[in-house]
């Protein structure tokens, strides 16, 4: 076993960055003197503290990240996980399982190296109880699953029925990373509305991505959409918000799954923001969300119970990025087509550049009475990136018009009925 003096002394290199170091002093310390990199280790011995240790930086990042989180009390929190790309989902994809397993290890370990007398089940975070004018964590569990979030209310929040805004991050990101990046909290701030980040583990998708892609996630009352809503509600009736203007909008996975939402509980959502994102049930294994991010046509979306039979009468604001290389812009069009079902509808186009930055078409849908319901945004140019973002979030493009403005522009038009 690692004696304790090690151990301590691990800790203490591990603190000051010094990772090479530490896994030095570990590996000395194997039994029956193998180090990590032994040739003795076969691929079906477990992973366990103490024997061998593998990982990949991107775990030990994302538990940094998640210690990170928790010292981030403001309104404007800080992050950087990289974006996702097609290819890299694929290959996480094929050995998801495997993923999973090891990414558990490596926390695990991570936590003991942070603090030796600590075991992994002692280090979960404790939900805080939510103060106005801070940015604090909290958990939610459901039969379907339970789920980690962020939540931040205004200072100006005093017990009033304030707009909540639930906002659904991207592959790899978190909602310290996501809230940075779209700058929805400075935005909460100034406009007093609250806004709920729910965060998807590690152990539900080895990526971090809301599982849209999944016949059992694309379902009202079961899986992803049911543990979502269920959060939803729990956090407007813990902090008496206003039901009728509750609004979900997400980035990329987010995206995608934020329109499942407005399909499944179009009597919860008052309106919809979907960015970089898929239609609804477009697919429903992992090769057939290839194929849409691609472009293609799965066989999903053109089955019986394919994309093509889902409509909503939820509002809808739609962007993409005409470059994006990522998600296929073509997906944005598939998105509103699911919105734009008749109502007697008028169309405007409009065209517009920012100042030293990306051009864009905005193209607004008006039912027979000359209400907004769908407005879709192309921004000439950028590519899988939240338009208009802040760079210390990842996943950004400063260049486009301000989605997060814009989106909330837009929900402020609509209100639901309860």
């Amino acid at each position: 076993m690692i004696d304790a003096q090690r151990m301590q002394e691990a800790t203490r290199l591990t603190r000051a960055g010094q990772l090479h170091e530490a896994m030095a002093i570990l590996q000395g310390a194997m039994p029956d003197g193998k180090s990590a990199g032994s040739s003795e280790h076969t691929p079906d011995e477990p992973y366990s503290t103490g024997s061998t240790f593998t990982g990949t930086c991107e775990v030990v990042d994302e538990e940094v990240s998640s210690a990170s989180a928790e010292r981030h009390s403001t309104a404007e929190p800080s992050g950087g996980a990289a974006p996702f790309s097609g290819s890299r989902q694929a290959r996480q994809a094929t050995a998801a399982s495997d993923d999973i397993g090891m990414a558990s290890t490596w926390r695990d370990t991570w936590r003991l190296l942070r603090d030796p007398m600590a075991k992994p089940e002692q280090t979960q975070r404790t939900p805080q109880p939510a103060q106005p004018g801070a940015f604090t964590a909290g958990r939610f569990s459901h039969p379907a699953g339970t789920r980690e979030y962020k939540l931040y209310l205004p200072s100006g929040y005093h017990g009033q029925a304030l707009p909540l805004v639930v906002m659904l991050h991207g592959c790899t990101q978190d909602p310290d990373d996501f809230a940075a990046g779209t700058r929805m909290n400075r935005l909460a701030e100034e406009q007093q509305f609250c806004v709920l980040y729910p965060a998807q583990p590690m152990t539900a998708n080895s990526s971090k991505c809301w599982n849209w892609f999944k016949a059992v996630d694309q379902q009202r009352d079961g899986g992803e959409p049911a543990i979502l809503a269920g959060m939803t509600r729990q956090i407007i009736d813990t902090h008496a918000l206003d039901a009728s203007r509750v609004y979900v909008a997400g980035l990329s996975a987010g995206g995608a799954m934020a329109t499942t939402l407005a399909m499944t509980y179009p009597d919860l959502y008052a309106a919809v923001g979907v960015h970089s994102g898929l239609p609804h049930a477009v697919a429903q294994s992992l090769p057939d969300a290839l194929a849409a991010m691609q472009g293609g046509r799965p066989m999903a979306a053109t089955s019986s119970a394919g994309a093509s039979t889902w409509a909503s009468t939820v509002p809808a604001v739609v962007f993409h990025g005409d470059r994006d290389a990522t998600v296929h812009p073509t997906n944005a069009d598939r998105v509103a087509a699911q919105y734009a079902v008749s109502r007697g509808a008028s169309k405007s186009v409009e065209r517009g550049q920012v100042a030293n930055g990306h051009a864009y078409t905005r193209t607004r849908h008006h039912d027979a009475g000359g209400q907004l319901y769908l407005e879709q945004w192309v921004i000439h140019g950028a590519g899988h990136a939240w338009s208009g973002g802040d760079a210390r979030g990842s996943h950004t493009d400063a260049k486009g018009p301000d989605a997060a403005q814009e989106m909330l522009r837009f929900f402020n038009c609509h209100q639901g009925t309860v």
